[in-house]
């Protein structure tokens, strides 16, 4: 698989090169950001435009951005949102939105819908980056002979009225398989579509279906990596010792698999991994359905986060509001993510810092989360050095 070498290069090579520079690099993010939003109302109201003319002077930049834009929850934005969903696109997007993605549940057990543009899902392919940058630097390109075992959630599971018309509304992984996976020489299989064709339902019946169906599909080719939800994976490893007495480490030679979605990937449950997958490598995505915000870089069991992708700011101690680069080694904050379609978005994730530009999602914020966290690195002995 040689002859993919220079594109993988070229892939990782923004995000490698972005972190050489941090605050030149979120400057030039946050402009092209702004941009976008000074065609919407939200952004005009908030004076977008005016923002513009201090992008040559990032400190005074980002204090106007802030002064402008406040930091918003779901709650906050959802108004918005609805103006779109009722027809006013350009209320809150540059662009119109190409589909919706629903979370899997809140804190609150509510699902929340976020509409997805064009750009948005563009800059989605950056999942890819933790995988193909681990091998290339670990000299496995051969693992692209292979197939990658597509075990995502539906990108379709329901329809909700947008403007007069039945539009569909799935999860985010299953829409970005299905709209951006080409993006790279990843071959995933099954196909989204066939995922799809299932149906949307979230049961354990309906998954127990989806998992029968991707086990004949791909129980007889050769399956070298997977990428998706930890849980899933491993629920998916369950299900097939269950259902036909056979572990995944049996049926392939597996030699990687990104996983996402919770926190302690390398702790709570790679030894769930390696006891069904086998001795595979294991690289840490930070994926949430409202963006890919970070991977794992090289064998510290820690992020490094897409800083030309996105913003990244944190509410610390005080609720003082900093750069996620500039925060010390062992502090913790609130993460607030700026996106091409939500501008200041506190998504309610807790982070601890470590040596720039290293960082961990320890959980969603809560009152226990930090308590949570010291004791499992004492249980783990895990303290984020390995």
């Amino acid at each position: 698989m040689e002859e993919y070498r220079d594109f993988i290069q070229v892939f990782v090579e923004l995000w490698h090169k972005g972190l050489q520079d941090p605050a030149r690099t979120q400057a030039q993010t946050l402009e092209w950001l702004v941009e976008g939003y000074a065609r919407t109302v939200y952004g005009q109201e908030c004076g977008a435009a005016d923002l513009l003319a201090l992008a040559d002077d990032p400190p005074r930049f980002f204090e106007a951005y802030r002064r402008a834009f406040p930091a918003v929850t779901y709650d906050a934005i959802k108004p918005w949102i609805d103006r779109v969903v009722v027809g006013e696109v350009a209320a809150l997007l540059p662009e119109p939105p190409i589909a919706w993605a629903m979370t899997r549940g809140t804190t609150r057990g509510t699902s929340k819908r976020i509409p997805i543009t064009d750009t948005d899902l563009g800059i989605r392919v950056a999942a890819a980056r933790g995988l193909l940058n681990h091998l290339l630097r670990t000299d496995q390109l051969d693992v692209l002979g292979g197939y990658s075992l597509n075990l995502n959630y539906p990108s379709v599971v329901g329809t909700m009225d947008v403007a007069g018309q039945e539009t569909p509304y799935g999860f985010s992984s299953g829409i970005y398989v299905r709209h951006a996976a080409a993006a790279t020489p990843v071959e995933i299989l099954p196909a989204q579509e066939e995922i799809d064709a299932l149906g949307g339902g979230t049961t354990p019946g309906a998954w127990e279906r989806r998992f029968e169906m991707i086990y004949q599909r791909t129980k007889d080719v050769p399956i070298t990596m997977c990428a998706g939800v930890c849980p899933s994976i491993i629920e998916f490893g369950h299900f097939l010792y269950r259902r036909h007495k056979v572990l995944p480490k049996k049926l392939w030679r597996m030699r990687i698999i990104a996983a996402a979605s919770v926190p302690g990937i390398h702790t709570k449950y790679k030894p769930a991994l390696h006891a069904l997958y086998g001795p595979v490598d294991v690289v840490e995505m930070y994926i949430a359905t409202e963006g890919t915000f970070a991977q794992q870089r090289d064998e510290r069991r820690l992020l490094v986060p897409n800083l030309d992708l996105y913003v990244f700011e944190v509410q610390v101690r005080g609720g003082r509001v900093k750069m996620l680069h500039d925060m010390r080694p062992g502090e913790y904050g609130s993460l607030i993510v700026s996106t091409p379609v939500l501008p200041r978005y506190r998504i309610g994730d807790l982070v601890r810092a470590f040596d720039p530009p290293y960082f961990r999602c320890i959980g969603r914020q809560g009152r226990w989360t930090r308590l949570r966290y010291w004791l499992e690195g004492i249980i783990n002995l895990d303290f984020g050095r390995a």
